[in-house]
């Protein structure tokens, strides 16, 4: 382990490269089939030598029952035992910042666990103190909920409770009931909580599902959603979501975590917001905070149909619409949702949007096993942990395929534990894995080692204009990014089929293509290119 004195004062760039661990999944130390803290550490110099990430973002590690793997949280001061304790915690903090790796911790303010001690209180009685740290309401005259709200783990999100004869509310499992964020104490205590981790010197939060995080005061019916299609759509779908989450007061909760980071020098925020492709809204979260920096999660990489039209369409709006000073960021995927090649069907396809996520201004979020092409892993029935797919069946939910082990060796479980994970093993790991695909020169792994090595040292990828490209051809995304000293083209065949293109530039010098087939350096024709199936190329022009 490097023995360099704990950095303290890490700053963030808006080029920060953020690589999310789960750490349930990414490296047990302790022989019980779950990753762990000191299993993390144990892969510092993977993610500091091989990736060059900037910061780590942390999936919850707080105690927990697990009802939810740790979006469940019973005490937000204490470590869960499955993971370790503070004091690894620490050790943590301090060897990621000794290799100038930022911690960026997942924050979940929207609810608790039911076993939290708040929420114990609040359901002793009507006037306990805590009673009104969540969200409760008396029934209907028939005893039916208070209104149509939904879950989103599966349906009412209203819980009845016997003692008191009054429902509360739970925007996720019954066992995660939400707080009351019109509550001025709840809001000290949570930005307390804030406080006690950036004081144990972590770099910033990930705030979790902040989109619902306070609701309509008159708790109104959610109208009917006209393009429901019952049988076919998730049943959450039924109701249009405009009282139960996305109201305004959020940007006003957030605006106060803005402000308590900016207490500190050098802290960052980005906030779960929603899963839309609106510009118009996003422009709202990149306004708020007049303290600290913060950016809203741009899903729409993971959200856009497969085309070189949409991709353009979407990046020159996202463009024209952020401010100087707003910081972009570009996600592919995450423990919510199915991993890059198994959602897009293609390694190939994989290969190419890692090369357009990693050639753009702004913040690049790496899942875990994207860098080597891990997909997702088919789970049995009886293996089925998430209580999404479980309690909202056949409509293919359920988040464990895309939260397994990650692929580390040849080594039985992959590397990832001396005996049988928690989650299977993907049956491929034996191609797909970190020592393997080292020892590859064209491996997806060493595809993202040369893109991030050049865009480490390029003042064009890093710092320069973006402008696309008008070619004739549509399969094709082309697009500049510029200084005063360089010029760096990216064309991207969308294309399942090979593809002839001819561009108005002269001779250019090859960075990578993502077959990884061309050496560095060589000189590309463009007057007649022709690119393979999903290929893609980075190529430096002349000024």
């Amino acid at each position: 382990m490097p023995k360099q004195k704990d950095k303290k004062e890490l700053s963030w760039g808006i080029n920060d490269i953020i690589y999310q661990v789960y750490p349930r999944s990414f490296q047990d130390t302790t022989g019980n089939g779950i990753g762990d803290l000191q299993g993390v550490i144990s892969r510092l110099d993977y993610l500091e030598k091989v990736l060059r990430v900037n910061a780590i973002w942390l999936s919850p590690i707080y105690k927990s029952p697990m009802k939810d793997f740790g979006y469940d949280i019973s005490d937000y001061y204490q470590v869960d035992p499955i993971f370790g304790n503070m004091k690894i915690f620490n050790q943590f903090v301090k060897e990621a910042h000794s290799r100038n790796i930022k911690i960026l911790m997942d924050f979940v303010p929207n609810h608790t666990s039911d076993q939290h001690k708040w929420f114990i209180e609040s359901r002793s009685a009507k006037k306990n103190p805590k009673r009104n740290w969540y969200i409760w309401h008396k029934p209907k005259p028939d005893g039916s909920p208070p209104n149509n709200w939904l879950s989103r783990f599966g349906g009412s999100a209203w819980q009845f409770d016997e003692k008191t004869g009054e429902y509360y509310m739970h925007s996720f499992l019954p066992c995660q009931p939400d707080l009351n964020w019109r509550n001025p104490e709840v809001r000290k205590e949570m930005n307390k909580i804030l406080r006690f981790w950036l004081d144990k010197k972590v770099d910033g939060f990930r705030l979790d599902a902040v989109y619902h995080i306070i609701k309509d005061a008159k708790f109104r019916d959610n109208p009917i959603n006209p393009r429901y299609i019952p049988g076919h759509d998730d049943p959450y779908r039924q109701f249009l979501n405009v009282y139960d989450r996305g109201r305004p007061e959020t940007l006003d909760i957030l605006n106060q975590f803005c402000d308590t980071v900016g207490e500190y020098k050098n802290k960052f925020l980005v906030s779960e917001v929603f899963y839309k492709t609106k510009i118009s809204e996003i422009k709202k979260y990149y306004k708020l905070c007049q303290k600290g920096q913060h950016s809203p999660f741009n899903f729409n990489f993971i959200r856009l149909p497969w085309s070189a039209w949409a991709y353009r369409n979407f990046l020159d709006n996202y463009k024209e619409n952020l401010s100087e000073g707003d910081w972009p960021n570009f996600v592919l995927g995450n423990h919510d949702r199915p991993r890059v090649a198994s959602r897009l069907e293609s390694r190939k396809k994989a290969r190419l949007v890692a090369m357009l996520q990693l050639t753009l201004k702004g913040m690049p979020f790496i899942y875990y096993g994207e860098e080597i092409g891990m997909s997702d892993v088919p789970i049995k029935p009886s293996q089925q942990k998430d209580p999404w797919g479980k309690n909202v069946s056949g409509f293919d939910l359920g988040r464990d395929s895309h939260r397994t082990p990650m692929q580390w060796s040849t080594k039985k479980y992959a590397g990832f534990s001396k005996t049988k994970p928690w989650l299977p093993v993907a049956r491929n790991y034996l191609i797909f894995n970190v020592k393997k695909e080292l020892a590859d020169n064209k491996s997806i792994l060493n595809l993202y080692n040369n893109l991030i090595n050049f865009r480490k040292k390029s003042e064009a990828i890093t710092d320069g204009i973006y402008y696309s490209l008008d070619i004739r051809t549509k399969d094709i995304f082309a697009y500049v990014r510029e200084t005063t000293k360089e010029k760096i083209l990216i064309i991207l065949n969308f294309a399942s089929k090979r593809k002839k293109l001819s561009l108005p530039f002269s001779q250019a010098e090859l960075v990578c293509n993502t077959y990884l087939t061309k050496k560095s350096g060589q000189k590309i024709n463009l007057n007649k290119l022709y690119l393979r199936p999903f290929e893609g190329y980075v190529l430096k022009l002349k000024k």
